[in-house]
Formats: structure tokens, C-alpha cells, sequence
């Protein structure tokens, strides 16, 4: 499994910016997946100005043609933020493509089309999440918590900020971790649950469930 950062996070900070705030989101990125056990890779576009155009589709295609992966997640393109936006539709314009060869040549086509899925989200328009696939996260959710706390500058500053609440986390690592869990209870459910997109809605459930549970 591998984890990409479409965006090097050098502006969603209320103090940092830039190089310095990057630089520091490349290495919390980093660390989060090397406690899941899986690789990560960090892209440079700027944070809050990605664009669903040519260079960043390019990277998608190269990116899932280098894994060979079999299945892709990312965000639905009716997120409210549009960097999120961006990333649904640039993995969703990037699906087909994989499989064309005079599409970036530098890279061995895919002769298989990867199993293409969107994470789950509460947005209702233009269309509401639809539960194609669940997978049960109950046994891991104190290593997704683990990973989440790696992300000091946006779990423990940025977010509580933006909320007013930034008084309100603890200092000490073991309190801040506590004080995490109850935060991040709504949305670290006890399973996990995915659309299909256009280009995976031909896949066998079967196989699609073996997939998301033994990688």
C-alpha cells in the first residue's frame, strides 16, 4: 500500500508557510505512513492551488503505473475543499488513461485497469456517498490513531485553530493522544467504506473485498 500527498501542505497553517511548513508536512506525511508499515511519496504542487490539469494528471498516471496498483482511493470531486476537488477528478480523468501508451511513455502502460474507489464522505450534492464496499477496522483503529497523531502541525494545531479551540489541546504527547481519540471519534468509525467510481464499477465485489483487506 502507498499513501500520496497530491499536495506539499506549504500553506494550510495559521503560523507556518511555505518552505519551512512544507517541509515539515513531507515529514509528518512520511512518519504517519511509516507507522501503518507502507510507503508514502509527496508531491510538490502548492497547497490550496491545485489544478485538475496536465502536469498533476501526468504524476497520477506515472504514480499508479510505477505501483502497478491494482486498487486506487482518493476523495470524490465534490469535496468542499478544492484541492480535493482537484485530486477526485484528476485520479478519475487518470483512470482510463493508464492503460494507453502514447499516454506519458516514459512509463509501461497497464494492461488491467485498477479497481478505481472513492473514500466515503457526508456531502449530498450533486450526489450523495453510496456504500459500494465495507471493510470492518475495528482491530487497527489504535494504528490508524497512530498515524492521525503524526500529523502534529495539522491534528494538534491547524484544525483546533481554525476551530477556536486551540487552548484546548494538551501539551503532554500521552494527554494530546487521549484528547485525539475523542476528537477523531466520529470520524474513525469501526469500518471503512468506499464508492465505486465509473471506471471500477465493472469489478467482482468478491475480488474487490479480497483486495482491500490484504493490502
Amino acid at each position: 500500500m502507498k499513501f500520496v500527498s497530491v499536495t506539499n501542505g506549504d500553506a494550510g497553517h495559521h503560523e507556518l508557510r511555505g518552505a519551512a511548513l512544507g517541509k515539515r508536512r513531507r515529514a509528518e506525511a512520511i512518519e504517519a505512513a511509516r507507522r501503518l508499515g507502507i510507503a508514502a511519496e509527496v508531491l510538490d504542487f502548492h497547497d490550496g492551488e491545485l489544478l485538475p490539469n496536465l502536469e498533476p494528471r501526468r504524476e497520477i498516471i506515472r504514480l499508479i503505473r510505477e505501483w502497478e496498483a491494482d486498487v486506487v482511493m482518493g476523495p470524490r470531486p465534490n469535496d468542499y475543499h478544492p484541492d480535493h476537488r482537484a485530486c477526485g477528478l484528476l485520479v478519475q480523468d487518470a483512470a482510463y488513461m493508464v492503460t494507453v501508451p502514447a499516454i506519458v511513455p516514459g512509463t509501461k502502460p497497464l494492461r488491467k485497469n485498477p479497481v478505481f474507489l472513492y473514500f466515503e464522505d457526508r456531502f449530498e450534492r450533486p450526489n450523495p456517498f453510496r456504500t459500494d464496499v465495507t471493510v470492518p477496522v475495528s482491530s487497527v483503529l489504535g494504528l490508524k490513531l497512530d498515524s492521525i497523531d503524526a500529523h502534529a502541525s495539522q491534528f494538534y494545531e491547524w484544525l483546533p485553530w481554525l476551530d477556536g479551540r486551540l487552548g484546548h489541546v494538551p501539551r503532554d504527547p500521552a494527554e494530546r493522544k487521549v484528547w485525539l481519540a475523542r476528537e477523531t471519534a466520529g470520524f474513525l468509525g469501526e469500518a471503512e467504506k468506499f464508492e465505486l467510481c465509473e471506471y471500477g464499477a465493472r469489478a467482482d465485489a468478491g475480488r474487490l473485498r479480497e483486495l482491500l483487506c490484504h493490502r
